[in-house]
């Protein structure tokens, strides 16, 4: 056991005028399994950086272990995997290789294929596995769940289970609590460390959240009630005061006298509420700071009158004239949320590229329904460039709803100054997303929309589906999304 002490840390990116962060201090038990959270932009992945190395920054960051990042940069992928682990980790006996990818459900031929061969979800624990057979070392693991299918995640549940000494950002919720014993929040000012899962440190936010709300009111109205008593004090005092002068010659000196220690007594008063008032406001200064906004997503779908709007019947996708997958049959109605499931590479996405191209090559029947509106989620952002403004005219979309929503989704106004294309991932399927809901369609069609999309996010979309309840099919890796979400589940075998 030993710690990672982080002490006034402070960081921004040249050219950049706010700080990332500022004078932030924690310290970290090597030995934990911390999940890093925070809203999308706000550093997690440069707080890893950090961590490991790569940035210059004020303060200190005290540790006496070796820290790696994930996912490790291969320079060269087209070596066979062995070659690959052995490099990062050399001097690991191939048995220990190999009792690793058990722990992983692999098959250990992998070992002999060139690295970039390997699908999307080998490569991820082909890459965990070397990080964590080195020695004396302290892991960062940046997102490594996205795009992964839910079998393959169960997989690495299963895995880090048995590991420590980790920092793990996912936005996956079933995951984290699955895994972690510890959360890192990136909040709006602080960062903060907290023992326990997911869903311990959200019901613990909620607590505190709700705890600064309602001393938020309650100071709220005592400044209200004191800003009145204080007013009519002085404005008392003021009139008294004046009283005094417009007295006649016969009033005593006494009289004068008293109504004089009345005025001061008055103004002493309001003087003693100002200064209250005063506390509160700076007591109330200290609330409310690190509450994420939870404005709900509005989504406004269009009922077709026609039902199905989508049939098949004894449907396979073909690859090379070949099915990919066993015979499926399902329909779409309006109100429906299927979410479509199954391993990488089966045909999830196929399906839904042929609701939007119809250009897919495929056995079975399949009918769609004339004349629908259709809202399309890509899962790639690769294409995205340009400013905000010229997307939204580009998709013939009400710049100021969609100005909003992305608000509402945590976008500050630095935000919408920036370039698409220099966006995090995260931000840039934001952008796909509130077009997406800013459109009215008979179908909402979205694959793999929750990529890198933040926790709050997630739950606000959830929030906005079950709500407004549009006809939606979609490709999902998130098991908590797909439980709270779809009506009907198709699983591809």
């Amino acid at each position: 056991m030993s710690l990672i002490d982080v002490n006034n840390l402070t960081f921004r990116y040249d050219g950049c005028l706010n700080n990332i962060f500022e004078n932030v201090s924690f310290n970290i038990d090597t030995d934990w399994k911390l999940g890093l959270i925070g809203r999308n932009g706000k550093g997690k992945t440069t707080f890893l950086k950090l961590l490991y190395g790569k940035y210059e920054y004020s303060g200190t960051i005290s540790k006496n272990v070796d820290v790696d990042y994930f996912p490790f940069e291969i320079k060269n992928t087209d070596k066979l995997t062995i070659e690959i682990v052995n490099e990062i980790a050399p001097n690991v006996e191939d048995w220990e290789i190999i009792k690793e990818l058990n722990l992983l459900n692999s098959n250990a031929e992998i070992l002999y294929r060139n690295f970039n061969l390997l699908s999307g979800g080998e490569q991820v624990k082909v890459l965990l596995i070397s990080l964590f057979l080195k020695e004396n070392n302290f892991l960062l693991i940046d997102e490594p769940t996205n795009h992964l299918d839910i079998e393959t995640k169960n997989n690495l549940v299963n895995y880090l289970e048995k590991k420590k000494g980790f920092i793990l950002v996912s936005h996956d919720r079933d995951f984290l609590d699955k895994v972690v014993d510890h959360i890192i929040s990136i909040n709006n000012t602080t960062i903060e460390v907290q023992q326990g899962n997911f869903s311990s440190w959200k019901e613990n936010k909620n607590k505190q959240d709700n705890f600064e709300l309602m001393q938020n009111e309650k100071l709220q109205k005592d400044i209200n009630r004191l800003e009145v008593a204080s007013k009519n004090a002085a404005k008392w005092s003021n009139s008294v005061e004046k009283s005094k002068y417009k007295s006649n010659n016969s009033e005593s000196t006494i009289d004068r006298g008293y109504i004089g220690h009345k005025s001061a007594k008055m103004m002493k008063n309001s003087k003693v509420m100002e200064q209250r008032i005063q506390k509160s406001i700076d007591e109330k200064s200290n609330l409310l700071s690190n509450i994420d906004r939870n404005d709900s997503l509005k989504i406004i779908p269009i009922e077709s009158r026609k039902n199905p709007l989508i049939l098949s019947t004894n449907l396979q996708i073909k690859y090379n004239d070949k099915p990919i997958f066993s015979k499926v049959s399902f329909e779409l109605n309006n109100g429906d949320r299927i979410a479509i499931v199954g391993k990488n590479g089966i045909g999830k996405s196929s399906i839904l590229k042929l609701i939007v191209e119809n250009d897919i090559a495929f056995n079975g029947g399949f009918k769609i329904a004339n004349d629908l509106k259709i809202s399309y989620v890509s899962q790639s952002t690769a294409n995205l460039k340009g400013n905000l403004k010229l997307f939204a005219r580009e998709s013939k979309i009400d710049e100021s709803v969609f100005f909003a929503m992305l608000s509402k989704m945590g976008f500050s106004k630095i935000d919408f100054d920036i370039d698409i294309k220099d966006m995090s991932e995260g931000q840039k399927k934001k952008v796909l997303i509130a077009k997406s809901i800013v459109e009215q369609a008979n179908i909402y069609i979205w694959d793999e929309p929750l990529n890198y999309i933040d926790i709050l996010t997630r739950i606000q979309i959830e929030d906005a589906i079950l709500k407004y309840k549009p006809t939606l099919i979609f490709v999902e890796h998130d098991k908590t999304f797909i439980e709270k979400v779809a009506t009907k589940i198709i699983n591809l075998k």
